[in-house]
């Protein structure tokens, strides 16, 4: 992977939009811990027991394997976010790789809906049974009341936010270290099992094993794409952007890795697979009396910073498709002072404030990963289609192998969803079609006034 080199003005060698509206108050550590704050979500405390499930003690592996695909889709992200620094993400990279207003539109929508369909699912996370630790408060209404916290903190500014994310994603990364030296000590001293890293359960066929765990792996890596929507607000992204997102995930692969390895040897995979709590169970198991409140509470910072990460990407990208015209225009208006998109950030709440009340947990997670492929497999096409469409600025250019291979892992992903699934995001994107066309009608009806007038 190299640099492409151009010559252009200052303004367009930096890589910064012109006149934007957002203030440009991101730089590169805070990108890059966005970008690990929103990978290192909530999901490794229970993934690890699911992967076990497939391949045993052998956890590791699916994760290397599911990091090298991420990374493949993760290269799409860097070359067209450092070539087109604009809010909205894989909309803005549509818009300009295919030329029709409705693939645009529905490529936006999918990231949209997969965002807030995301939020309400981790606000239900949030005041379920983690919350009940400390607190014990009807489940709904703590969601509602979550969600309208975080709205508040996004609307505040883009510094504030992400100056929270540091200390979160500090938290989430010090508990998985605690996890890590847990069980260091506990093996060192004699304890554990570590030959059990390299064992697959009896009777199952390596390959298989790895690929449906690489399958599940692939999960914990999805929340890179979020920063793409905020690219407007960072300083010099054509430079910084790139460098922040592969540091971030190359970051989270390592801890997932160690994660995997040290889970293997401190318990048996059925042990693992059979726990609801497996990294709690990790811990306990080392006998070093680590209290278990810690993590509830670790687990909550986890999902709060997730949903803060979410949240801030849905508005921004509401914020961008506002901007191109594909969402009524009211939702790109700013607050004067501290230059958020507040009306953005209050419709995409209400509408996670009422996702939450159709509950099903689960489901809300698979949609947002059907959605989330459809979008990814957008990008990597686009990255192929703008290749001939050269800009002023130096930017960051992957070989054209790596967006092929990323088309073919979003295929296989994509082959692995159940029926039900399918269906549901069917109904999403029939939804997402009649708002694209009513928002036209509305626009020209009012092109009509103004030529009347």
């Amino acid at each position: 992977m190299r640099d492409t080199l151009a010559s252009g003005t200052p303004e367009t060698t930096l890589g910064n939009p012109a006149q934007s509206k957002l203030r440009q108050g991101i730089t590169g550590k805070l990108l890059y811990l966005f970008i690990l704050g929103d990978v290192l979500g909530a999901g490794i405390y229970a993934l690890v027991g699911v992967i076990a499930a497939e391949v045993g003690g052998a956890i590791w592996v699916p994760l290397v394997i599911a990091l090298l695909l991420a990374l493949l889709t993760a290269a799409s992200y860097a070359e067209l976010v450092s070539k087109y620094p604009k809010a909205g993400g894989a909309a803005v990279f549509a818009q300009r790789a295919y030329r029709k207003p409705v693939v645009s539109f529905l490529v936006g929508y999918c990231m949209l809906a997969a965002g807030v369909t995301s939020a309400a699912g981790l606000s239900l996370a949030f005041s379920g049974d983690y919350l009940s630790t400390f607190l014990d408060v009807p489940r709904v209404p703590a969601a509602l009341v979550f969600l309208a916290l975080v709205a508040a903190l996004n609307a505040r500014g883009i510094k504030e936010s992400l100056r929270s994310n540091v200390v979160m994603t500090i938290i989430e990364l010090s508990g998985l270290v605690l996890v890590v030296v847990a069980v260091a000590v506990f093996v060192l001293g004699g304890g554990g099992n570590p030959e059990q890293v390299s064992r697959f359960p009896d009777g199952v066929q390596p390959a298989t094993a790895v690929l449906a765990a690489s399958l599940i792996a692939y999960y914990s890596f999805v929340g890179f794409e979020v920063s793409a929507n905020v690219a407007e607000e960072i300083r010099n992204p054509a430079r910084v952007y790139p460098r922040a997102l592969f540091a971030a995930l190359l970051t989270a692969g390592l801890v997932y890795v160690l994660i995997g390895v040290v889970a293997a040897a401190a318990l048996p995979a059925d042990d693992l697979a059979s726990s609801s709590g497996p990294l709690l169970a990790v811990v306990q198991a080392t006998g070093l009396g680590i209290p278990a409140w810690l993590f509830s509470l670790i687990a909550l910072v986890a999902v709060a910073n997730g949903a803060l990460l979410t949240m801030i990407m849905a508005s921004r990208l509401t914020f961008g498709m506002a901007e191109e015209g594909l969402l009524p225009s009211v939702l790109g208006r700013v607050l004067p002072k501290r230059r958020t998109p507040w009306v953005a950030i209050v419709a995409t709440t209400l509408i996670a404030m009422v996702l939450v009340l159709t509950g099903d947990l689960a489901a809300l997670a698979e949609t947002v990963v059907l959605l989330l492929l459809f979008v990814f497999l957008s990008t990597n096409l686009a990255v192929l289609v703008l290749r001939k469409d050269r800009v002023e600025h130096k930017h960051f250019r992957a070989p054209v192998v790596i967006p092929c291979l990323a088309i073919a892992s979003c295929v296989l992903l994509l082959t692995q969803q159940a029926a039900e699934i399918w269906l549901r995001g069917a109904i999403l994107l029939a939804i997402g079609i009649a708002l694209y066309f009513l928002n036209r009608i509305v626009q020209r009806r009012t092109v009509a006034q103004e030529e009347k007038a």
